[in-house]
């Protein structure tokens, strides 16, 4: 290797130990310090060290390294990865990549408001013109309106489940939605407009949701419990008013059922008919007129990790009205600190041909963003770490106006080819990381469904395929994945290496090569021991010990502690 590649890649790991960190779970939202996790803080890290942390449970935040205690933790967080040659993708991740290629061939027009699957939008124009038209099916036979909201219910139903509303594997039949006769009106509705269909999906649904949690399968007990035939079919009425705005009808819940009324208000005698559909206002615009054919241009851009105005808005406007947060809670500094800081230092690939450059891509390695913009306009921003084996994803924030784009999983497809791309210059990039699965957090299980993914065993730090974990995770939160006779028997193994230094270990862990950053100085642990008394001694060695179960053996003897 020239020296100018060496020097490129040079560089030390230098961390500082801050210990168990408890606050309240943003996953279980406990009311409690139930979330347990050790942290480290560096301002220097090389990749090769942040990858063997990566593969020990690691995650960061900004310069900030947390591994949750996974014993002890409410909600435990299992790191998520699959190998990019062997990713198959599922018929919904393939609709994702049609739908955003219809959007940029202009055969899809977004309106701010329409935060739904494309073919939701199919639906709800099919149901606007048969409402307009004034045509029915005879009075014993299925109106094709009524099929067309039923599509729509379902297809509410799935995007609840997709993002953990309701629990995956939850069984619920298809929806019917059914004509209401002039005698049940009155019951099933309040208010002078006229209730023209209503469907009851709500309670198979809180039915089965009950008899998921009975059998104990690892869904939010507690949650699915609370949700009563009211809240579900309030959720459904939400994501189906995401659609658009119907001309002639309007969706609200009462006792359960969602109901479909006439959007204009009609006499008792005319309610009493109740027999006619209401034609279309003619306030609204011919399709014609209202959808813009046109080409869109997608680019992305690949930039290392800095602040940018334009992301900084994006990621404002995402965080408001995606999650909700309070405008006071949002600042330069906090999106600095989260998304722009990174500790990782950079490699470049050398300039002079150097044969070592075949395991490094042409980008490099180190932190960066990923900006995807439409016709120069931004829409996303994936904030990403390349490292010597992965592409490890760590956040994206997008346009709350293009939600129907499911850009956060484009975005995945995406960095997933990336890998696949790039891995005939860097042979060692294989793997995406997806950051942490929570199987006992209904919203975290949308990570599985890249497959096949591997989750990281917390005892014996080996990957274990998904379908063979999901078993062990169904049963309890916290499981150790890998066999447990093998795990035991590796374990004994390994603490009767490290006690062969009695001197300088305690309960089987060796703390005796550590290395240590004092005043400057590099030096081992072993080496300080001559120059600290006792006091001092059993002050650090509880730290030290601590550091060592952790990071493991090979990287405490690699990264500098930095003793203050």
């Amino acid at each position: 290797m020239s020296s100018k590649a060496s020097s490129s890649r040079g560089g030390e790991s230098i961390v500082a130990d801050c210990g168990r960190n408890t606050s309240s779970c943003g996953y279980c939202k406990s009311p409690t310090s139930s979330s347990i996790s050790h942290g480290l803080w560096t301002e220097r890290l090389t990749v090769h060290d942040y990858q063997a942390l990566l593969d020990r449970g690691w995650r960061r935040s900004g310069c900030y390294l947390y591994k949750p205690e996974m014993a002890k933790t409410c909600c435990p967080s299992y790191t998520i990865r699959l190998r990019a040659n062997d990713f198959v993708p599922s018929k919904e991740q393939q609709r994702v990549r049609r739908r955003l290629e219809r959007f940029l061939d202009g055969e899809l027009d977004l309106k701010p408001r329409e935060r739904t699957e494309d073919q939701d939008v199919e639906v709800s124009e099919r149901v606007r013109k048969l409402l307009g038209s004034g045509k029915r099916e005879q009075n014993n036979e299925v109106e094709p309106v009524m099929k067309d909201l039923s599509e729509l219910i379902d297809n509410a139903v799935q995007r609840c489940i997709q993002s953990g509303e309701f629990p995956s594997n939850i069984q619920v039949p298809k929806s019917s939605v059914k004509k209401v006769l002039s005698a049940k009106r009155k019951k099933l509705a309040e208010g002078s407009e006229e209730l023209l269909y209503t469907s009851n999906i709500a309670f198979p649904i809180v039915a089965a949701l009950k008899q998921t949690s009975q059998k104990g399968d690892g869904s939010n007990n507690a949650e699915d419990n609370r949700l009563s035939p009211e809240t579900v079919s309030a959720k459904l009425s939400s994501e189906m008013k995401k659609v658009g705005e119907f001309p002639s009808l309007a969706i609200k819940v009462c006792k359960g059922h969602i109901n479909f009324f006439s959007a204009t208000q009609v006499t008792s005698s005319e309610r009493d008919q109740g027999e006619s559909l209401p034609s279309a206002t003619t306030t609204t615009k011919s399709s014609s007129n209202s959808l813009q054919v046109r080409k869109k241009k997608l680019e992305i851009h690949l930039k290392r990790s800095s602040f940018d105005p334009e992301e900084y808005e994006l990621y404002k406007r995402y965080q408001l009205r995606v999650h909700n947060d309070e405008p006071e809670s949002i600042s330069k500094t906090s999106y600095k600190r989260f998304l722009v800081d990174t500790p990782l230092i950079e490699v470049l690939p050398s300039s002079d041909g150097d044969d070592d450059d075949e395991n490094v891509p042409p980008c490099g390695f180190g932190s960066y963003h990923q900006q995807y913009r439409v016709d120069g306009r931004l829409i996303a921003v994936g904030v990403i770490d390349i490292l010597p084996k992965c592409l490890s994803s760590k956040y994206l924030f997008w346009d709350p106006d293009l939600a129907s784009l499911s850009l956060g999983n484009y975005s995945a497809l995406q960095e997933i080819d990336w890998v696949k791309q790039n891995q005939a210059r860097c042979s060692s990039l294989e793997y995406y990381y997806l950051g942490y699965y929570i199987h006992s957090c209904n919203k975290m299980r949308y990570k599985a469904a890249y497959r096949p993914s591997q989750l990281l065993c917390p005892l014996r730090y080996q990957w274990v395929p998904f379908e063979v974990a999901k078993p062990l995770l169904d049963k309890k939160p916290y499981s150790v994945l890998s066999d447990f006779t093998k795990a035991s028997e590796t374990l004994e193994m390994n603490n009767s290496d490290e006690d062969t230094d009695s001197d300088s270990s305690r309960n089987g862990i060796d703390i005796a090569n550590i290395l240590i950053s004092l005043n400057g100085a590099r030096l081992r642990y072993k080496d300080l021991l001559r120059i600290i008394n006792m006091a001092v001694r059993k002050q650090l060695e509880p730290m030290f010990i601590s550091y060592r179960k952790v990071v493991g053996a090979e990287l405490s003897e690699r990264m500098v502690y930095e003793l203050q």
